[in-house]
């Protein structure tokens, strides 16, 4: 005879045990949308410290290098051209997306920024902008300006700037290296 239980074995064991008993202090409440009233003011205390913002530091175009982001710049846009788009590039569910690169620049240099679908109308030819959160991305070894959906374009009122065209960042080339 083989003691192997059955089902009704082990239904009638498990309605036998009296219930688990819980030790210490039930778990702490989650920190969701409604914080418990004591953190509530702790976290009102920290942020009323937090709301002062600090001033954007603005850099000129020569000092931007590969890889970086987070800058706050204004330049002067001196020309815009459209970047053709492939047939059948995009998918037929996608909406198109508008491409333009705009040379723009200060009195210390110029970069080719990627101007995407509604920052196409805003780089017109002439216009002064500012730039905020614009980083640099690289596209076949040179450098490239752009502003994403995190940053900022703001037209300002035309500046008296004479961009430096001959200093043209874009058409340096970089190469990756690795170092061991």
């Amino acid at each position: 005879m083989s003691s192997a239980p059955t089902a009704s074995n082990t239904t009638e064991n498990s309605q036998q045990r009296p219930p688990r008993q819980r030790n210490g202090p039930p778990p702490p409440r989650r920190q969701g949308r409604n914080p418990p009233p004591q953190t509530r003011a702790r976290y009102q205390q920290t942020t009323q410290g937090l709301q002062e913002k600090k001033k954007p530091v603005f850099v000129k175009v020569d000092q931007l290098k590969p890889g970086t982001s987070g800058h706050t710049l204004t330049v002067k846009v001196v020309d815009q051209n459209p970047v053709p788009q492939k047939p059948g590039a995009a998918s037929s569910h996608l909406r198109p997306v508008r491409i333009a690169e705009c040379l723009v620049g200060d009195e210390t240099a110029s970069i080719l920024f990627t101007a995407r679908n509604d920052q196409v109308d805003l780089m017109k030819p002439g216009t002064t902008v500012n730039l905020r959160n614009a980083k640099i991305d690289m596209f076949k070894g040179s450098m490239r300006l752009a502003v994403d959906k995190w940053g900022r374009i703001e037209v300002t009122e035309p500046a008296d700037i004479t961009v430096k065209e001959d200093n043209n960042l874009s058409l340096v080339e970089y190469e990756l290296v690795n170092v061991e």
